[in-house]
């Protein structure tokens, strides 16, 4: 049986900014955008710290539900629905993608909000900018590596071996992991089959020269394993 290692984020601290004081102010700004569940997740619990979750259900939710609330892929979508407010964008499937459509919509006179990781790409910062929409982002959580990322690693090594493929989710997963993987791996590593999640991750792990397998169509499991499974096919690349 093919063994196959999958390499999520890396762990995340949330809140790392308030962003109750901007969301609070929904009429400065044009919208929202999040690109990731974790943005919502980290929004949600700093609304519980401040005791700020029935302001929001009473009178904040509503007001930004007048304006647009672009999400990428289906699991922002639903955690975002989660908080009450409407999406659009979802089918996009990629933060590039979701630049494009944004940039095909009208402009906002008042900047999009865009709350994020510190480890946030900057493909669709640069596109908005490059089209004149304003944007302002603020972060909400941080990426930090798992503490145990090299013993678990060592530990799937020791008991499965070389695995056949290595889907990685995130760029920061690859920053965190890469140098155990490369060790564990040694003159093998050749062998393993490598899978992206999406372009950014497609990117990264071809600017540290790995050859990139698998990049799956869209971000969602099916896709992903779909994706996986042509790539360890006999002949496939």
């Amino acid at each position: 049986m093919m063994k196959v290692l999958l390499l999520k984020d890396a762990k995340e601290d949330d809140c790392g900014q308030d962003p109750y004081v901007r969301l609070s102010h929904p009429e400065g700004y044009g919208g929202l955008i999040f690109t990731s569940p974790r943005a919502v997740e980290a929004v949600e619990l700093c609304l519980e710290k401040d005791n700020k979750t029935e302001v929001w259900k009473n009178s904040l939710k509503e007001k930004w539900n007048a304006k647009s609330v672009y999400v990428v892929g289906n699991a922002t979508a639903s955690r975002v629905n989660k908080v009450g407010l409407d999406t659009e964008g979802e089918n996009c499937g990629n933060a590039e993608k979701l630049a494009e459509y944004i940039c095909s919509r009208e402009a906002p006179a008042l900047p999009l909000l865009f709350p994020c990781g510190t480890l946030k790409g900057e493909t669709l910062p640069k596109m908005l900018k490059d089209k004149g929409i304003p944007m302002e982002s603020i972060t909400v959580y941080q990426k930090i590596p798992h503490p145990g990322i090299q013993v678990n690693l060592n530990s799937y090594y020791s008991k499965q071996g070389i695995p056949a493929s290595i889907t990685f989710f995130s760029p920061s997963g690859l920053a965190y992991s890469l140098k155990h993987i490369q060790e564990l791996s040694g003159d093998n590593i050749d062998q393993i089959k490598f899978a992206a999640i999406g372009p950014t991750t497609a990117r990264a792990l071809a600017a540290q020269g790995l050859p990139v397998s698998c990049t799956a169509e869209s971000p969602t499991p099916q896709a992903l394993a779909a994706g996986i499974r042509r790539a360890l096919q006999p002949r496939s690349c």
